[in-house]
């Protein structure tokens, strides 16, 4: 006898979307999260990861702030005897704002609230087993499904550094742990060059520390466009950020009670190390190779409908690679969900997901970028840039750097878009609408924004790749200039 309709492994927040959105359906689910050794979060169980951003963003958000009333936005300076206006914010304070926040964030998909849902919550780690049938073997029970969706937690990926693990060290799982220090280190390594790395530079950096960044790679955000990884740096760099590219780190030892680390040719003293080298998989316990579900490096093989080598099992989240973002984790288990428990007929379409970096300025992007884009498509593309110095609400609010780029066949189909500057992570939305829906630059140049708001730069460049492709059209341009010129004579 079948006992689910799906069995979720998983450990993460995709996971109990994944139950939620199983629940809905009226399917009987069971969602298997294993036993967590750091029960010191929050909420146990809670996907770290998930914690790890949000306690990233909100400190992120709270150095802007204090950022804002220090100094820095439109060059005023706040004065302590004529306002009761602090000068800086208090650390303590912040770790207290940021405590309230991320506990009632984590009350949202609650293991009560999957339970009032109908969903069967079981605490253990488990694996699977094929004798006699497909299941999967937890707290001494078998339990067998029509389907499987594994939304395992993947690792922290460790680079081979000499000594760096007798020194110790903070990961995107431990973040957390580094902000709710006593007291808040005096400078910070961050060796690698993932989002995380970047949100935690620059975060640390806002409350006082000395941060070092150190990449092996020519430059920081290497999936992104180059122009806007680079007003990125940049923008780091001014605001305190020592960013070491090209620079591998060797060695990390501890010398007279004090961390070192070998970068090249330069030997960095710091008080605490980050390790921001991306992700890899982590679920060699569960005994998937008995199942025919197979993996490699990056992750499990799946095909576009999420399917692994067992048509029966579903991957999505950490364990299909790429960036461990929430949001990209969800849509996997909409398909996924819907594929496992009825007709497995839907595919996963990653151009229309868009995704951000919250770095100040923040990164977003949607679809190609425009070397990806020349490398399927040749000379066939057009590329406009807008940017945010000409936008009337930028000025007003003193946001100017930045930019907003498309990528655009000859056709009008919008191939990709990339925005870098204020609030990016909301206007990047309207882009990748179009991209899902199969709309042409033109429909978004039609669209009339609001005024005076940062949503116009979408409009603005738009226009702008239309006013290109016209004028890449010779016989338009002449034949419009021919019909003028005819008329301008014939009215004299």
């Amino acid at each position: 006898m079948i006992d689910y309709d799906l069995v979720i492994i998983g450990g993460t927040t995709a996971g109990r979307y994944a139950a939620l959105t199983a629940s809905g359906f009226q399917a009987r689910v069971a969602l298997v999260e294993p036993l967590s050794d750091l029960q010191s979060l929050p909420t146990a169980g809670q996907d770290a990861i998930a914690l790890s951003l949000q306690y990233n963003q909100i400190l992120s958000e709270s150095g802007r702030f204090a950022e804002q009333i220090t100094n820095q936005k439109f060059g005023v300076r706040w004065d302590n005897t004529n306002s009761e206006m602090p000068r800086e914010l208090r650390f303590e304070e912040v770790m207290q704002w940021t405590e309230g926040v991320v506990s009632n964030l984590s009350q949202i998909n609650d293991v009560g609230v999957l339970a009032t849902r109908g969903v069967d919550v079981i605490c253990g780690d488990g694996e699977f087993v094929v004798k006699p049938d497909l299941a999967f073997a937890v707290n001494g029970r078998k339990l067998r499904s029509l389907g499987y969706l594994l939304a395992c937690p993947s690792l922290p990926a460790i680079p081979p550094i000499e000594g760096l693990l007798s020194v110790g060290y903070f990961t995107s799982e431990t973040v957390w742990k580094l902000a709710k220090l006593k007291q808040v280190p005096k400078s910070l390594v961050v060796i690698g060059a993932d989002p995380s790395g970047v949100e935690v530079a620059q975060t640390f950096t806002r409350l006082g520390v000395a941060v070092t960044l150190v990449v092996k790679g020519s430059r920081i955000l290497g999936k992104e466009e180059p122009e806007a990884a680079g007003l990125v740096q940049a923008a780091m760099e001014a605001q305190g950020v020592r960013i070491l590219t090209a620079t591998e780190v060797t060695q990390a030892r501890a010398i007279d009670g004090r961390k070192w680390v070998q970068a090249g040719d330069w030997a960095i003293e710091t008080e605490e190390i980050f390790i921001a080298a991306g992700r890899k998989p982590n679920f060699q316990s569960l005994n998937l190779e008995a199942t025919g579900a197979k993996c490699n490096h990056q992750g499990l093989i799946l095909n576009e409908k999420l399917q692994t080598t067992n048509p029966r099992i579903y991957g999505i989240g950490d364990v299909a690679g790429g960036y461990a973002f929430p949001h990209i984790a969800n849509s996997e288990a909409l398909v996924a969900v819907k594929n496992a428990l009825f007709w497995p007929r839907l595919k996963i379409d990653y151009r229309g997901i868009p995704w951000a970096i919250f770095s100040e300025p923040q990164l977003a992007r949607v679809g190609l970028t425009e070397a990806q884009a020349r490398r399927r498509f040749g000379d066939d593309i057009i590329v406009s840039r807008e940017y945010f110095k000409n936008v009337e609400k930028a000025q007003i609010c003193g946001e100017m750097t930045g930019f907003c780029k498309i990528v655009g066949r000859g056709n009008g189909e919008i191939l990709g878009a990339s925005i870098v500057g204020s609030n990016a992570a909301e206007l990047i939305h309207v882009m990748a609408l179009a991209v899902r829906q199969g709309m042409t630059v033109g429909a978004i140049a039609e669209l009339p924004f609001i005024g005076s708001t940062f949503s116009e730069i979408t409009g603005k460049t738009a226009a702008t790749w239309e006013l290109q492709r016209f004028r890449r059209n010779i016989f338009m341009r002449n034949l419009w200039e021919n019909l003028f010129h005819w008329r301008r004579y014939w009215k004299r």
